[in-house]
């Protein structure tokens, strides 16, 4: 292997993927630093759930919570993400898996520059929401299973969607035509089918503050 750069600051050369020639560069204000700071921890909160869940709604109000306390914070959801950064990929397995590993290694990022991520994606697959856990220390990783019946996501329906999926319409729809993979153990699972909104969100801020991500309320 090529004999890594003079400058301290870089890693070892190495490959990854199709890029090589490629160090690891430790940035001058790290992760504990920023925790020191803002006096939080980072983490990613992966909001998990069927189309009409209410994993955006959640994730959302979540957010505007930890703001109000002077948290940093930001939503990564679904939809904007498509508007942009994954705008190149459809609805195959292929592309929902390229889609998801590209989402977790943003939301990778967002922690390592000492912000708590919120990511509000269906994520059917078990496989892939693993491999973005994998990407961060134990703890890192909170996985919130918006659980609601399907049935109660159908009458909520807001886009439309289950009845185009339902008329063929729409091909590989996630509970549909498509799997949905309900984690076996997440972190939190918040019925989102039956709870208020404001139940849902007391909930996962109790979850961040027993285990020390945030303060606990005064």
């Amino acid at each position: 292997m090529t004999a890594a750069p003079s400058n301290p600051a870089y890693g070892a050369l190495t490959t990854e993927g199709n890029s090589t020639n490629i160090a690891w560069h430790h940035t001058s204000v790290d992760r504990a630093a920023w925790a020191q700071q803002r006096s939080h921890r980072s983490a990613i909160l992966w909001f998990t759930g069927l189309s009409g869940a209410g994993k955006s709604t959640l994730a959302n109000a979540v957010n505007a919570a930890l703001f109000a306390q002077g948290l940093a914070c930001y939503v990564l959801d679904g939809d904007n993400i498509r508007h942009g950064l994954c705008k190149d990929l459809g609805f195959s397995d292929a592309d929902r898996e390229e889609n998801i590993r590209r989402i977790g290694e943003v939301a990778k990022l967002f922690v390592d520059a000492g912000v708590v991520a919120l990511t509000a994606f269906v994520s059917p697959f078990k496989a892939d929401r693993d491999k973005v856990r994998a990407l961060v220390p134990t703890g890192d990783f909170i996985e919130i299973h918006c659980a609601a019946d399907l049935d109660v996501c159908e009458q909520r329906d807001t886009k439309g969607l289950y009845a185009k999926a339902r008329a063929g319409q729409i091909k590989e729809f996630t509970g549909i035509s498509s799997p949905y993979e309900a984690p076996e153990a997440p972190e939190l699972r918040v019925d989102t089918g039956s709870q208020s909104l404001e139940q849902g969100v007391a909930q996962v801020l109790a979850y961040l503050q027993a285990k020390g991500i945030i303060a606990a309320a005064n």
